[in-house]
């Protein structure tokens, strides 16, 4: 029997929907019939497609809630519901701790926890008014549940980000699900900026159990299951999408000589 993951006829809104992993996020969507609406600060360079349909683009600082109100407030009135929210914009440079001041940490916190906390709001306006309710998605992070130097902020936003939908899960149930994914590395368009050229792609991606970086459809698929009416009984639940983690750093110090019996 066949996984037949059709969102015809629904509406999903993806932040930070432009490039990306967000991109990638859309397209699952699109491919699986919903109607996709895209938010970010400033619009795509080409248009997010799939399967000859394109999603909707939305210029929307979510740092802002009056704006974040009328956006989706707006998405309701243009499409007459709002199924899906997929909570992924965000992001953090590298930073060490001592590097910069408490505002400016501040600001990736806003970005990483506030922002999604503010449109999840916005959203459960109109989830809640609905028959059938609707669906929060959180795009966590491994940085969230490991020591993360240099983005530590960014770390200390998404653990709050995954314990803040495990409440809403409780306070908005019935009627509205909310899930997490955490997400390990993800190869995209910004990928060398990150890991240099192809050879540090590949050996970084060789740290990772399943050989390889995560592809944003990939991360796009999970959202459509979560989405889904097959998933109708999963809620408050985090969902580790990160190739098996990270090695432990130890079993590649250790000198000990481990040879399998026969």
């Amino acid at each position: 029997m066949s996984l037949n993951l059709d969102l015809t006829g629904r509406v999903a809104v993806v932040t930070g929907g432009t490039r990306g992993v967000g991109a990638g996020i859309a397209r699952s969507f699109l491919r699986a019939g919903a109607t996709v609406v895209v938010c970010a600060r400033r619009p795509p360079d080409t248009p997010v497609t799939a399967e000859r349909r394109t999603a909707r683009f939305h210029a929307v600082d979510l740092r802002e809630p009056a704006a974040v109100q009328d956006f989706f407030q707006g998405v309701a009135a243009d499409h007459g519901r709002l199924d899906c929210l997929v909570n992924n914009a965000g992001g953090s440079p590298y930073r060490l701790l001592d590097g910069t001041t408490a505002e400016r940490h501040a600001r990736v916190v806003e970005l990483n926890l506030i922002a999604p906390l503010t449109a999840a709001l916005a959203a459960y306006e109109v989830m809640r008014d609905q028959p059938d309710g609707g669906s929060v998605i959180m795009i966590g992070s491994v940085s969230g549940t490991r020591p993360s130097p240099g983005t530590a902020a960014y770390g200390a936003a998404k653990a709050g980000l995954d314990n803040l939908a495990r409440s809403m899960a409780v306070e908005w149930a019935p009627h509205v699900r909310v899930n997490t994914l955490v997400l390990g590395m993800v190869r995209t368009e910004l990928s060398a900026l990150h890991y240099g050229d192809e050879a540090g792609i590949a050996a970084v991606g060789a740290t990772v159990p399943l050989g390889r970086l995560a592809e944003p459809t990939e991360i796009g698929d999970a959202c459509v299951f979560l989405a889904s009416d097959h998933a109708g009984y999963v809620s408050g639940a985090s969902l580790l999408v990160h190739g098996g983690g990270e090695r432990p750093a130890f079993l590649d110090a250790a000198t000990a000589n481990h040879s399998k019996e026969s």
